[in-house]
């Protein structure tokens, strides 16, 4: 594959090579293919930075821990791994899949058969929601299918089995819509099948707590940051759709996502049906914030700074 393709196509970093998408190869044997065994990240480049990737480094060594996976050569080299695949890409807009799996071992679910844990890190393009959706809003639907609760699959783990979330994207997508809406086993508001969530209404801008099935993202996280700084009242708060309804403004956020306006819930309007001014005021801290909270990678030296430290930490 030429350069130019695997530049275009995106370049997977495995088994202590870089190569093009296509050339990636893992033995059928691998765990996180047989079984879901595994964890990921999805990191976002802007402006050759590495936006927050101490925090998902972080992430992801706690969910590591979480599943008794140990990560060969620990952080520092999963960070390298991360430098290395990004100057082969050299884009300054990216998004990185960064995987760990338990590696190849016997066929059964037992994951004492496995020996070598497996590294793998993609850098590419990625598009979540068409240009048009990310200017006027996505439009939800709410899920048949509810998100397991912390003691059946806790939803603070990113594992590699993601069937719920999924299937939930699968049935929006098969109803007309863009995005789920996931709700926990007692009917309150956990998350989109890709994306947090965050509600404003009454001054207060409310997002759904882990404790309720929503992941602890970056992104996610960032956002209550920069509320702070910019004045805008916001906490975790427990959600049902009526919340959602009565809100003046509802969004999604994600790593591969960045921010969303939401327009609609099940053929419903939400808040006025178009991007809000909280959210345009959001949004605009969060374009600075890329420059600011993000980790430069050198192709020339080949060396990552530290995440730079902003007044959002």
């Amino acid at each position: 594959m030429t350069r130019a393709a695997r530049e275009r196509e995106g370049v997977v970093w495995i088994d202590g090579a870089v190569v093009g998408i296509g050339e990636a190869r893992i033995p059928v044997t691998d765990h996180g293919l047989l079984y879901g065994d595994g964890i990921f990240e999805g990191i976002r480049v802007y402006r050759r930075r590495v936006f927050r990737l101490d925090r998902h480094l972080a992430r992801f060594g706690v969910a590591a821990r979480h599943i008794g996976l140990a990560l060969p050569g620990g952080i520092d080299s999963v960070r390298e791994i991360v430098f290395e695949t990004l100057r082969a890409f050299d884009r300054d807009d990216a998004y990185v899949r960064l995987i760990a799996t338990r590696g190849e071992g016997a066929l059964g679910v037992d994951p004492t058969t496995c020996t070598t844990p497996r590294i793998l890190c993609i850098a590419a393009r990625v598009s979540i929601y068409p240009e048009q959706k990310l200017r006027d809003g996505v439009d939800l639907v709410t899920s048949s299918l509810r998100r397991p609760p912390a003691d059946v699959l806790d939803p603070r783990v990113k594992s590699l089995n993601y069937l719920n979330n999924a299937l939930a994207k699968l049935e929006a997508r098969q109803r007309g819509a863009d995005e789920a809406l996931l709700l926990n086993a007692a009917g309150m508001v956990a998350e989109a099948s890709v994306a947090n969530l965050f509600a404003h209404r009454d001054g207060v801008l409310r997002t759904p707590p882990s404790t309720d099935g929503a992941l602890e993202g970056v992104t996610r996280a960032t956002v209550l940051e920069l509320a702070a700084e910019l004045g805008i009242p916001a906490r975790e708060q427990t959600l049902g759709r009526f919340d959602l309804f009565a809100a003046d403004e509802v969004f999604l956020t994600g790593t591969g996502a960045g921010l969303v306006p939401a327009r609609s819930l099940d053929g419903r309007r939400l808040g006025a049906g178009a991007p809000g001014p909280i959210f345009e005021k959001i949004r605009g801290a969060f374009a600075d914030a890329t420059r600011r909270l993000g980790v430069a990678f050198d192709a020339r030296a080949g060396r990552g700074a530290r995440e730079d430290r902003g007044s959002a930490d």
